[in-house]
């Protein structure tokens, strides 16, 4: 699975950009994969097994490698598949990750950007900002227009403490409990979960200021009272509010 953290993820090293020749037919174990990779598909199938789990990859999906398993595939169909084999600075997934792809041309189109990029001396951070856009778009949940101005309303409102999802999903134009499961599906946490994200982050800015008291800072995000953000932000960050800021006070300038 991906892990939560893979939302801060940070890619130290691209390895190595190359499209493999896959015939049908061909067998190939690959023990302790040296580095993460993500493979697309111009034409072709291959079947992965890791674990006793069959993970397939085709035109219309991509697919994550997991750094460090051990795994056996198999060619379904002769074609080529444009591999990115990269390195991260924490764990992102421990087995196969198959992904839908919603825009394969504009991914594949992008990724020759980057075969030709890995080829230039200094085009690192280039090459890394190609990437993390592939990765974003790839694996970020993505609200559809049906929910796009909940979350709208969910942003500009999280300060303050009586938004309810009844509000939200009424600003939304559909029911509560279509708007619970919609979110759900597609934003793969509650709205609960994603609004205590949008005020814990926010509290992290004004913190990081340090020019607010805590009793305004629990105003500002949408807590019921200070009692409340301390418990709040410390089963999130595991740190009190003035543990975060002593730690990440920015020197003023």
């Amino acid at each position: 699975m991906i892990n939560a953290g893979f939302y801060n993820i940070v890619v130290t090293e691209i390895d190595s950009v190359f499209t493999v020749n896959s015939p049908k037919g061909r067998i190939e174990t690959i023990r302790d994969r040296k580095t993460y990779g993500l493979s697309f598909c111009y034409e072709g199938q291959i079947t992965y097994v890791h674990n006793g789990r069959k993970y397939v990859t085709d035109r219309d999906h991509a697919i994550l490698l997991p750094q460090g398993e051990s795994y056996t595939f198999y060619g379904d169909k002769s074609g080529e598949f444009p591999l990115i084999n990269f390195v991260c600075r924490e764990p992102l997934c421990d087995r196969h990750v198959v992904i839908p792809l919603h825009d394969r041309e504009r991914f594949l189109r992008e990724y020759e950007q980057m075969r030709s990029l890995f080829l230039v001396e200094g085009s690192r951070m280039k090459l890394l900002s190609v990437f993390y856009g592939m990765l974003s778009r790839l694996l970020t949940p993505q609200a559809s227009p049906t929910l796009a101005p909940a979350l709208r309303y969910m942003e500009e409102h999280y300060g303050e403490c009586d938004l309810t999802n009844e509000r939200i999903a009424r600003a939304a134009g559909i029911s509560e409990v279509y708007f619970r499961k919609l979110f759900l599906s597609e934003m793969r946490t509650t709205p609960r979960q994603y609004l205590i994200e949008l005020r814990i982050n926010r509290a992290k800015q004004l913190l990081s200021e340090g020019k607010h008291k805590m009793v305004a800072i629990s105003e500002k995000c949408g807590f019921s009272n200070p009692y409340h953000f301390c418990r709040s932000f410390k089963a999130a960050t595991g740190e009190t509010p003035t543990e975060y800021m002593m730690r990440n006070k920015r020197v003023q300038i």
